[in-house]
């Protein structure tokens, strides 16, 4: 077990008020580490801290510099992957496959946006032959990031990395569930040669360290991911100091799936798309949207997947873990119950693992509900476990009211032979990013990713994450 402190100014301190919390393994209840507990006083040096490295080092180091240290850090994480991914398991319960690749595209992330670092450029404008005008991009300052335990490392990169390639400097709170590889991934960042100041990181509950860092301000930009309720919270703190955020805020991500749909793909596909993350993933595919010709055989054959499907603590690398907490664990059955009441019929798990081990972890089985109907509360709400809920539809209009018939607008995919459809529901469907035959782009470091709606908005990931961290400047000079 490792104590963390804060990461303030280069070093590692304790907390002002010398108190600190533990993280848990979801699949055992054993600490994983202890981490310094952030208060308001110590935000506010962080955020000092950060001020004080955009002012004095940071804002002048070239793009290619800022690149080649962003390189250096990828280089650092890909040389102790698995170390990462063994302790990534055991801090937020993910399966240590998934737990790997989360890794991988952390790497991902600091050599993508190391290489665009100097891509990132302004235009001209004519104005007139006695005028000279264009524009520049320049970052906001001190960014303030409070990101999701359900992927911690690789969120943390996500959003670190476009950052500090934008030219900013960065205040990150650890998610307080799953801190560990943030931690982690602070002192990598050190180690790399990035100047003392430019990346800090606090640990701390929402209230205190994530309240204190949104509404801070000397912020110039407010990055959150998670839960639509906090998001309101979060935006409201940083409106009272005219601050932008970006917000990622969840998904009710539909798959839309017509009778002309290779049923056996999309039933394999599906199956393990909504248990990524053991279901605590905001853009998998959690409703089905199936047509009623081809339902009960396409229900069969996502049943038939899933009840093979493993269960167990994440260093076993079953294909479903433990959820994050017995909090967490209690939703997903309170879900589950409400449902059943409401008339939806499981097909497939619905409860806990059998096995006598698995009893001191927070498990819930890989779920499938049919007979759900738009109007039910788990076919709207983000349930945030291993749950996947069918629901039929007749029409392509159906279908479509269906997919958009949630708050949420994060991710949506369509499954059809017939590329007039796939390419027209593409464009009706509201959501952030709409995948036709396929559930992944492949190198989904490259495009951009938010929300519609209440899912959010601003944009993470891709080149779009370097205009996300930088503002317009317009440059007006008369040719005289």
């Amino acid at each position: 077990m490792n104590t963390f402190g804060l990461l303030i100014n280069g070093k590692e301190i304790e907390a002002s008020a010398g108190a600190h919390f533990a993280s848990y393994d979801p699949a055992t209840g054993e600490v994983v580490g202890q981490f310094a507990r952030a208060r308001a006083a110590d935000v506010m040096a962080a955020v000092s801290s950060a001020r004080a490295a955009y002012e004095d080092v940071w804002r002048d180091v070239s793009a290619t510099e800022r690149g080649r240290l962003l390189q250096e850090v990828a280089r650092r994480i890909r040389s102790q992957a698995e170390r990462l991914a063994i302790d990534e398991a055991r801090d937020c319960g993910k399966v240590l496959s998934q737990a790997r690749n989360d890794v991988a595209v952390a790497v991902r992330y600091f050599e993508f946006f190391g290489s665009v670092a100097t891509a990132l450029h302004g235009e001209q404008i004519p104005v007139g032959p006695d005028v000279i005008d264009f524009t520049v991009r320049e970052p906001y300052g001190v960014c303030a990031q409070i990101n999701a335990w359900n992927f911690p490392l690789n969120m943390a990169a996500r959003s670190l990395a476009a950052a500090l390639a934008a030219g900013n400097t960065v205040v990150l709170k650890t998610p307080e569930l799953a801190p560990y590889n943030t931690a982690v991934l602070g002192r990598i960042v050190t180690e790399a040669g990035l100047p003392p100041g430019v990346v800090n990181i606090v640990h701390g509950y929402g209230g205190e360290a994530g309240a204190a860092l949104s509404g801070h301000p000397d912020v110039d930009l407010v990055t959150f991911t998670g839960s639509i309720e906090t998001g309101r919270t979060v935006a409201a703190s940083a409106a009272a100091n005219i601050t932008p955020c970006v917000l990622e805020l969840g998904g009710k991500s539909p798959t839309v799936v017509f009778p002309d749909a290779d049923l056996d793909e999309v039933a394999g596909r599906l199956a393990r798309g909504f248990v990524e993350a053991n279901g605590q993933s905001c853009d998998l595919p959690s409703l089905a949207v199936v047509h009623t010709d081809v339902h009960d055989e396409f229900v069969d054959r996502l049943v038939r997947r899933v009840e093979k499907f493993t269960v167990g603590p994440a260093g076993e690398d079953p294909d479903v873990g433990a959820l994050i907490s017995e909090a967490q664990r209690a939703r997903v059955e309170g879900y589950l119950t409400a449902a059943v009441e409401q008339g939806a019929r499981v097909v497939a798990g619905g409860g806990r693992p059998s096995r006598a081990d698995l009893g001191s972890g927070w498990y819930v089985e890989p779920t499938v509900l049919v007979d759900v109907t738009p109007g039910m509360t788990v076919a709207s709400e983000e349930i945030f476990g291993p749950v996947l809920c069918v629901v039929k539809f007749a029409t392509e209009d159906e279908a479509v009211a269906i997919a958009n018939g949630t708050a949420y607008g994060l991710a949506a995919f369509v499954w059809t032979r017939d590329l007039g459809r796939g390419v027209r529901l593409t464009r009706r469907i509201q959501a952030g990013q709409v995948y036709l035959n396929c559930f992944t782009s492949g190198d989904s470091v490259m495009i951009p990713f938010g929300g519609f709606k209440s899912s959010g908005y601003g944009r993470e990931k891709g080149f779009e994450a370097l205009r996300t961290y930088t503002q317009v400047k317009n440059i007006c000079i008369f040719a005289r």
